[in-house]
Parts: C-alpha cells; structure tokens; sequence
C-alpha cells in the first residue's frame, strides 16, 4: 500500500438525537445523528399501522375483496 494517500481510521463516538451513543469505525472523530436503531420506529416495533391499514383497504377496494370478520 502506498504510504499517505489513506485517511485516518478512527473509533468514531455515534451520538443520536434520544440520547444514545455507540462507537463505530470511521474516518471522521464523532458524528451526530437523527435516529439510530434504538429510536427507529421499524426496529422497535412501534411502526404506524395505520399508514399500512390504509394501503391494505385501498389495495381491497380496488380488487374487490370483501373483509372477512
């Protein structure tokens, strides 16, 4: 490898706008975020199901499906 064209490597501070920090490998020292994986709603479980309720209604409507109960 040639020796002065790499950037430096560091172990980079992660910190999230909940509160939450983790350390990952990067070129640059800290980097703040907006949402991590603790604050997500997909990684922990509190999606909105109402935005899908509603592509599923639309999705029966359009074919014809009738709602079993």
């Amino acid at each position: 490898m040639r020796e002065g064209i790499h950037p430096n490597y560091y172990q980079a501070k992660v910190v999230c706008n909940c509160g939450n920090e983790f350390t990952v490998g990067s070129t640059n020292d800290d980097i703040h975020v907006e949402i991590c994986s603790k604050c997500h709603s997909f990684y922990t479980g509190q999606q909105k199901a109402v935005a899908a309720h509603g592509a599923i209604d639309k999705f029966n409507r359009r074919y014809g499906l009738k709602e079993e109960n």
